[in-house]
């Protein structure tokens, strides 16, 4: 269903890749857009468990609309990118996840999502992080990607 890495030998090991999902600070996700137009926006993310969570507002949004429309989603960082001017050539990390999108609606699982987001970015600030989830949880719903393919490449 998916295609191989063509340069395997630039195919990172499955835990070098989660190891740069755990770190990285924003990825892009990218979904099937308005007018067959391909849409893909930066965001924040946490990865746990073979899962990406993000959150969005709630009602009418760019991502919501599409991911309703077609759930396949794919998702991508990059946490290295040393350009090598006199080597015509790129030193970089990357790593690719398609999966399938899924706004949740059960309140444990939002919680669950939203707390794995505070815990990547503001881990020393748990207790408010839930206090501030409990009250703005109507202001914001929580999308969980199930990877269902994941590849990590190195350019040396």
């Amino acid at each position: 269903m998916f295609r191989s890495m063509r340069r395997s030998e630039k195919e990172l090991p499955k835990d070098q890749v989660i190891a740069m999902l755990n770190t990285a600070t924003n990825g892009v996700l990218a979904i099937s857009g308005d007018d067959g137009y391909p849409y893909a926006v930066p965001m924040s993310f946490a990865y746990v468990d073979g899962k990406l969570y993000f959150h969005s507002t709630t009602g009418t949004s760019h991502k919501l609309d599409g991911i309703a429309n077609n759930p396949k989603v794919s998702f991508c960082v990059v946490t290295q990118d040393n350009i090598l001017p006199a080597e015509f050539n790129t030193h970089f990390k990357s790593a690719i996840a398609f999966g399938t999108a899924r706004v949740l609606t059960d309140e444990q699982e939002i919680m669950n999502g939203i707390m794995a987001i505070a815990q990547k970015y503001s881990a020393a600030h748990m207790e408010k992080g839930k206090e501030y989830a409990q009250k703005a949880k109507d202001a914001f719903c929580v999308v969980e990607i199930t990877i269902d393919h994941l590849t990590g490449k190195i350019g040396k």
